[in-house]
């Protein structure tokens, strides 16, 4: 094992202080509460938690499978917190084994389904270990850490009601990946105090406790080194809830049904390019059919927004999805049993009635035909 530099353990140092112990001022802002009389604390908060990474979130290396998750989950329980691990995976003996921890996968890789999986699941707390696979792989090295910086974008984007937790990387005893760890976690403190600085819930996580005598492999923790990681992210939590960070999980949002029995808004075929179209659909309850109302007036899926192409208002213009950028295209109401653009005056529509899956839907004039009525979604903040 190398240890880290001096002027590493300073920055994380300064870093994990920023994360600890914000000003009264700032915890103001960011919406806590302020301190009664009486000075009782406030009931630990409640958590909808994403465990987001690799194959040390999945639990490789864990005999139980249950990598640093069953440690603090047991932890987060016995401190009063109601928890749910959320998550596309489950691994694990543990009695709630949901996340999102992919073998093998490097930064890149996890950024291209987070706008998915946070989408659906609306985590208040994500708990973020990555990196390993960069490292070890000598994938792109010097640049890792601003892919890390904006995957952190990306995910304070998609949930911004969220707390992330960022972990450094582990120790490991590979030569390829510990010939590059400590510049790439001196990297981290700085992109956590930038983000903490724009306003974001972002807090570093250091797991400097770890030593090559905590791993299972070259990579992997064993129990005890998942316990220790478990520490690591729980004295997170607290901090975090202390300062008034953790606000109780949002409405994960669900199916828009249409009035064509057995229809759903849908993105055709579960894509997040610019432009797809979104079209009428059997009802499956996948990702693609995951939709939030949000208060700035946006219907999301994929961490996307329902858009009308191009900016147009005429009868027929295309509905696809697109970057949420505050368009007036973007905006929709609920209006008589459906949604309503206010910019063109017109409605969603779905062309001719249609009950074939993949037929793109448009604006129309508002008729109050089957054709254009959606339930509505409860309306989630957009802060």
């Amino acid at each position: 094992m190398k240890k880290c530099s001096v002027s590493l353990a300073v920055a994380l140092t300064a870093a994990l202080a920023i994360g600890a112990a914000p000003p009264a001022a700032s915890a103001t802002a960011t919406g806590a509460p302020p301190p009664s009389a009486e000075g009782a604390a406030a009931a630990p908060a409640p958590l909808r938690l994403m465990p987001l990474g690799d194959s040390i979130t999945w639990g490789v290396g864990s005999p139980s499978g249950n990598s640093y998750r069953g440690f603090l989950g047991n932890q987060l329980s016995a401190e009063g917190h109601a928890l749910d691990f959320v998550g596309s995976g489950r691994n694990g003996t543990m009695s709630d084994p949901d996340n999102e921890g992919h073998s093998g996968w490097r930064i890149d890789q996890i950024a291209g389904i987070a706008d998915s999986v946070l989408a659906r699941y609306r985590p208040n707390v994500v708990t973020l270990e990555i990196g390993t696979n960069d490292l070890n792989g000598n994938y792109q090295v010097p640049t890792a850490p601003d892919r890390l910086r904006a995957l952190i974008d990306q995910i304070t984007r998609d949930a911004p009601d969220a707390t992330v937790l960022v972990g450094t990387v582990i120790v490991s005893t590979s030569g390829t990946e510990e010939a590059v760890r400590p510049a790439f976690n001196a990297r981290l403190p700085g992109i956590v105090q930038a983000e903490q600085a724009a306003g974001k819930h972002v807090r570093l996580v250091d797991m400097s406790a770890l030593t090559s005598a905590d791993l299972s492999d070259a990579l992997h923790p064993n129990d005890n080194g998942f316990r220790k990681m478990a520490d690591a992210f729980n004295a997170g939590v607290q901090a975090a809830d202390a300062a008034g960070w953790i606000r109780p999980p949002v409405s994960a949002g669900g199916e828009v049904r249409s009035g064509i029995a057995g229809k759903c808004l849908d993105v055709n075929n579960g894509s997040t390019v610019n432009g797809t179209a979104a079209d009428i659909a059997a009802c499956n309850g996948s990702n693609a059919q995951q939709w939030s109302a949000l208060s700035d007036g946006t219907l999301r899926a994929l961490g996307k927004c329902l858009d009308a192409t191009g900016r147009g208002t005429a009868n027929g213009t295309g509905i696809e999805i697109w970057d949420c950028n505050g368009g007036g295209n973007q905006q929709w109401q609920a209006y008589n049993g459906g949604y309503r653009n206010p910019a063109s005056g017109r409605c969603l529509d779905d062309p001719g009635s249609s009950t074939a899956d993949g037929t793109q839907l448009v604006l129309w004039d508002c008729n109050g035909g089957a054709n254009q009525q959606w339930t509505a979604l409860p309306v989630t903040s957009a802060q």
